[in-house]
């Protein structure tokens, strides 16, 4: 059993570092997609059922200079009131004496929210008389923001330090992206396929070698295999390319030989004469694509040869889109591959799927309810896979 569900929180009042840094609407200041509030309700929700009261600290966005109207999360009172059903209080400020009194007045079964954390340059500092001011306000700390677990700051990594090894823990959703990506680090059943999509090469290096130690296949989607044909001596016509990664495509894929891994590209391409929603389209062979014309998506036969892959699979790890989904005319790479991990899924996979753009590929298409887990953190999930210590998760374990 996990030691947050284990905890009794009743009569403690739980300083929670949430990740509440959703997209407002620039007009309105309204709340555009509440996905990262809703993640962190069970873990509010079981505190305040256990006669706990909730104090919560979150950033949101990235002030510059001190407080900014536009992100102050005041603007995320009223709906996460109607999300938990009960007035939540405000402190307009997460130091300083209102947050104290409002914080040292809370009764259990009551919840209050502190001003933005990054309103103080010494949150991203690390420093660490922040980190203590914060911790006076509550008697027990649960990290519940994945999303910000690769960042050192005071309130994810600093603030644990004041706290003993039984008052500090993760929430339900830091337990649950964390034995996700362990499951499929560590524990993957064989065959694991890991799904790597996305615009650019360099942003996937460390990621790509970290899993070849791990996956038995490897399908490159996205613009990024395009840097790998022309590695391979192949025409790409306009598309994606990165000059300066063409050598290290070379050694990702002499490596993955050396260690019997096997990697799929992409043998066609539906291709664009622009990058446009309305440009003309055709299919070409992904290593002989014509002058003047790009690549924007993963052709008819990669998308079945890349679904019988998935579908063999026992494990799999999806991170990064396998062409412009956001357009419709190339969409549909993307999709068939959402589909096909739902359905590997159903047959009895691990999903994990994570990244910003492959959680909102799963969303638009339907499918998040589809697989084993959705990630909510994109940069985090990223180095955890590159093998990296996040500094959030290190500092309860420790």
């Amino acid at each position: 059993m996990s030691k947050f569900a284990n905890h009794n929180f009743a009569g403690q009042k739980a300083l929670i570092r949430v990740d509440f840094n959703v997209p407002l609407d620039k007009q309105t200041l309204a709340i555009t997609d509440d996905t990262r509030i809703r993640a962190a309700l069970p873990t509010i929700k079981k505190i305040l059922g256990d006669g706990g009261s909730v104090i919560l600290m979150s950033h949101l966005g990235r002030p510059k200079e001190g407080p900014e109207d536009k992100y102050s999360l005041k603007h995320l009172i009223n709906h996460l009131g109607e999300l938990l059903g009960l007035k939540v209080e405000f402190a307009d400020d997460c130091i300083g004496e209102q947050a104290v009194q409002k914080a040292a007045a809370l009764q259990p079964g009551q919840v209050l929210l502190l001003e933005n954390l990054r309103f103080y340059k010494q949150e991203e500092k690390g420093d660490e008389g922040f980190a203590e001011k914060l911790s006076k306000l509550g008697d027990v700390y649960v990290n519940d923001a994945f999303g910000t677990a690769h960042r050192a700051h005071a309130s994810t990594a600093v603030i644990a330090k004041f706290f003993p090894g039984d008052k500090k823990m993760f929430g339900l959703l830091m337990e649950g992206e964390v034995s996700s990506a362990e499951k499929v680090l560590h524990n993957s059943e064989k065959p694991f396929v890991a799904i790597i999509g996305g615009a650019k090469v360099s942003d996937k290096i460390l990621i790509l070698e970290n899993l070849l130690e791990r996956a038995t296949d490897i399908i490159i989607g996205g613009g990024m295999a395009y840097t790998f044909f022309k590695a391979q001596g192949g025409n790409i016509g306009n598309s994606l390319c990165e000059e300066d990664r063409l050598e290290t495509a070379k050694e990702i894929l002499k490596k993955a030989e050396e260690k019997g891994v096997c990697i799929h590209l992409p043998s066609d391409s539906v291709i664009a004469d622009k990058f446009d929603a309305e440009a003309n389209t055709s299919a070409a062979p992904s290593n002989n694509i014509p002058d003047g014309w790009l690549g924007l998506d993963i052709g008819q036969n990669a998308c079945e040869q890349f679904c019988n892959v998935i579908k063999e699979s026992k494990t799999i790890l999806w991170n990064g889109p396998m062409g412009v989904f956001e357009m419709h005319k190339f969409q549909h790479g993307t999709k068939a591959v959402a589909t096909a991990v739902a359905e590997a899924t159903q047959d009895g996979a691990f999903s994990l799927v994570g990244g910003g753009d492959s959680v909102a590929a799963v969303n638009q298409f339907g499918y998040a309810d589809k697989v084993s887990y959705v990630s909510t953190g994109g940069g985090a999930m990223l180095e955890y896979f590159e093998g990296k210590v996040l500094p959030g998760i290190a500092a309860i374990n420790e």
